[in-house]
């Protein structure tokens, strides 16, 4: 029985082109609380999850995913925040109205400005940064914690391809000191 994403105009269901695409299908939670906040993330009228309802991977952030193992996974408390809702479901988005606040918002560099609405959708219109100041701490310490996630993830990885080029350098070198020692055997080394 294929699995169809539960999202609004979403269209993907499980089969072998999804597949190919890296596209995952993923079922709501069980707990009470959780599934209700996946539930109202949808924001479809009415609408209640059944055990079998899934969505797919294109509606969360790929910091959500746990990809250490053979399987994808959510990670614990991931809730799903990425839709083409219409614009009668847009929710509107409170933006700061004092100077000082505006200001504050502007010397963000762009990579470190906070998700806007429950969309997850990131501002487009590009800040300018501060060439002052620069040593300060960014506002957000969701944006903090997001660098530093990212930068210990690129460091695991290349503490992984450090160990694997050196277990490769030591394989051919045993597999040269072997073909010499098959050489010597023979008398073929010179």
């Amino acid at each position: 029985m294929p699995s169809f994403c539960a999202a609004y105009g979403c269209s993907n269901t499980r089969c072998l082109e999804t597949r190919t695409r890296g596209i995952t299908f993923h079922q709501f939670p069980k707990t009470g609380e959780r599934r209700r906040m996946w539930e109202v993330a949808l924001r479809r009228d009415r609408f209640a999850a059944s055990d079998r309802t899934t969505l797919c991977s294109e509606h969360f952030r790929s910091e959500d995913f746990d990809r250490t193992g053979q399987t994808v996974r959510l990670k614990d408390g991931v809730v799903p925040t990425i839709f083409n809702f219409p614009a009668h479901l847009h929710r509107s988005v409170a933006t700061r109205t004092t100077t000082t606040s505006r200001r504050a918002d502007d010397n963000l560099p762009m990579d470190l400005m906070p998700d806007v609405g429950a969309t997850g959708e990131r501002r487009l219109e590009c800040k300018r940064q501060a060439t002052d100041h620069l040593y300060a701490l960014p506002a957000s310490p969701k944006a903090i914690k997001a660098k530093l996630e990212e930068a210990s993830a690129r460091v695991r990885k290349l503490q992984r391809e450090k160990t694997n080029a050196f277990r490769r350098e030591n394989r051919a070198k045993n597999n040269m000191q072997a073909l010499l020692e098959k050489l010597k055997e023979k008398n073929l080394y010179i």
